[in-house]
């Protein structure tokens, strides 16, 4: 199954408090998708290919999973907090993982990974 989109109550309305580009990145995240952690149950498996690497994800609930693909950062799954997706500044979607955005995961020694841009994202079943 691929995650096509989050599934949100409703669509975003710019904000006049922030830039055009700001409000353009949000409205952009919308169209390409992703997953709110808040959707995925405890046990959910997910495939998460960026542009340069194919990470598995295990959600753990509580904004924590359990990821592994990656030969430096996480060869063998690592405990990481996922702190949400960025389009590569300081201004974070928290607790989402979304297409054409950064994928910011954070390990216990306050290491901070930062992944190239989500191409897809795939649920795996077990």
């Amino acid at each position: 199954m691929v995650v096509t989109r989050a599934e949100t109550p409703t669509f975003f309305a710019p904000l006049p408090y922030w830039s055009d580009q700001v409000n353009a990145n949000v409205v952009q995240s919308e169209v390409e998708g992703g997953v709110y952690l808040r959707d995925l149950s405890p046990g959910t498996v997910l495939e998460v290919e960026t542009m340069d690497w194919i990470c598995t994800l295990v959600y753990c609930g509580e904004h924590e999973a359990w990821v592994s693909g990656h030969p430096e950062f996480c060869p063998e799954p690592v405990r990481v907090f996922v702190a949400g997706s960025t389009w590569g500044g300081s201004m974070l979607k928290q607790y989402f993982i979304g297409r054409g955005m950064h994928l910011e995961l954070l390990q216990s020694a306050h290491r901070r990974i930062l992944t190239a841009p989500v191409v897809e994202i795939r649920e795996l079943r077990n």
